[in-house]
């Protein structure tokens, strides 16, 4: 049997103190989860290969494990793999943000149910960190799988659990548990310090969280490959060369010292963006203006959401060049400018109009556009907003006003209530040509049983 302490003595490493008293943390990670929510309402797809495509159908965003097995990369633009998903009758969905955005709410609302509130950190659209500092050392495993059951019997969702002493460890050990599912029966627990060794040990550390493609190859040219040896190197030299303070909380994490504590609530977001690419080339100005409107009214609306009022605004949209040649296309620098407000404020009419003045300077007659974006910066809260003595303000009609529209469009849906800017056509709409119904948000997308 290991020593408690596993790591090597010539970097004095601190021993873990394994007494049972020690926190844990788990993650919760959904599998492959945009083709899990497709399935809830598919089951006759449970065990059939199955994609799901990005905005405009462009790449592979998530694989089931049957399209895993066929070779199929993650990422990969559809039509480079459509030769192979029309050979194995691959069943293929555009994205349904509407469908995965609930049923992420709904997992999330059931580890709140069973873990509390404050013990839920939502750390994206598909996984959740959970405090499980109230269940007893010897009674870990047994929550891991009332989690799993609980969570796939309430929503559908079928998940992965990880837990360790760390964050990191956490992230680490939920890899482990999808790596096969069948093994692990979809739980890891990192528990012991000899559980803590062998899973640091066969971690490549482009699997590591926090290390990116570049810090990857970076960390493979100091000969370093494995989460262990990593977890090995100096504090000095991790804040030289992985990015100061960042790596060396990977290190102590990955040694079994939390360094990364739970967010006792989300913080608020210091930028709003909204981007997408159009379905379809577009050259006139007006359907750009549409565009853009309807992307300002999106980020105003997420901007309120925080109860936030934004100091600056930034349009941007991608041309497509021809290359010399062959005819194809690629795409040539971003055109954009940004305003700063006379007010910060979250109405969208103002937003709009910002936004409209900004398309009118960026704009080149002739050229064709593939995307466009607006992002909101300067962020300040909405009830702090410094006045202007030179400009009439009418904030809290406008957040009145704002408060009932959103209220509007969240209770029917499919943007009731528009702005004028934003178009009536939308010839510019990214493609969807897969995409399944909204089950649970719209009343006539409802799922029929026979």
């Amino acid at each position: 049997m290991l020593p408690q302490k596993i790591f090597t003595q010539n970097h004095h490493i601190k021993s873990l103190p394994f007494d049972g008293q020690k926190n844990f943390y788990a993650l919760v990670d959904c599998n492959s989860f945009y083709c899990s929510a497709e399935r809830v309402f598919r089951p006759e797809l449970a065990e059939k290969p199955v994609v799901v495509l990005s905005n405009n159908d462009g790449c592979i965003v998530s694989r089931s494990d049957e399209v895993k097995a066929l070779g199929i990369d993650m990422a990969v633009p559809y039509f480079k793999a459509k030769e192979v998903i029309e050979k194995y009758d691959v069943v293929t969905f555009s994205s349904n943000y509407n469908l995965y955005g609930d049923m992420s709410w709904r997992v999330m609302e059931t580890l709140r149910m069973l873990m509390g509130d404050q013990n839920v950190e939502v750390y994206s659209v598909d996984e959740s960190f959970v405090n499980m500092q109230a269940v007893p050392f010897e009674k870990l495993e047994f929550a891991a799988i009332q989690i799993r059951e609980t969570v796939e019997q309430w929503t559908g969702i079928k998940v992965s659990v990880g837990i360790a002493p760390t964050k990191t460890l956490s992230k680490v050990a939920n890899h482990i548990a999808k790596r096969d599912k069948k093994k692990t029966n979809c739980v890891t627990i990192l528990k012991t310090a000899e559980d803590i060794l062998d899973a640091l040990l066969n971690t490549p550390v482009a699997d590591i969280w926090g290390v990116g493609r570049q810090y990857a190859e970076k960390l493979k040219g100091f000969g370093i490959l494995d989460a262990y040896q990593l977890s090995q190197m100096p504090e000095a030299w991790a804040r030289k060369n992985l990015g100061g303070v960042v790596g060396l909380r990977l290190i102590k994490e990955l040694k079994g010292e939390p360094f990364i504590v739970m967010k006792e609530a989300l913080t608020e977001k210091k930028m709003i963006a909204t981007t997408r690419m159009f379905g379809a080339a577009v050259r006139d100005k007006q359907s750009i203006k549409e565009a853009v409107a309807t992307y300002t009214s999106r980020a105003a609306e997420k901007l309120r959401r925080q109860y936030g009022a934004a100091s600056v605004i930034s349009v941007f949209v991608l041309p497509k060049m021809p290359q010399a040649g062959d005819g194809h296309f690629s795409y040539g620098p971003y055109m954009s400018h940004c305003i700063r407000l006379p007010h910060a404020t979250s109405a969208t009419g103002e937003l709009i109009k910002a936004a409209m003045n900004i398309v009118d300077r960026i704009y080149e007659e002739g050229r064709s556009y593939k995307k466009a974006g607006v992002v909101l910066s300067s962020i300040v809260q909405d009830t702090s907003v410094q006045g202007n003595f030179f400009v009439p303000h009418k904030n809290n009609n406008n957040r009145i006003l704002m408060s009932m529209m959103d209220n509007i469009n969240f209770s029917m849906r499919d943007d009731i209530l528009k702005f004028a800017a934003s178009g009536t056509h939308r010839n510019w709409k990214m493609r969807q040509e897969f995409r399944s119904p909204r089950y649970t948000s719209r009343w006539d997308e409802l799922c029929e049983v026979k």
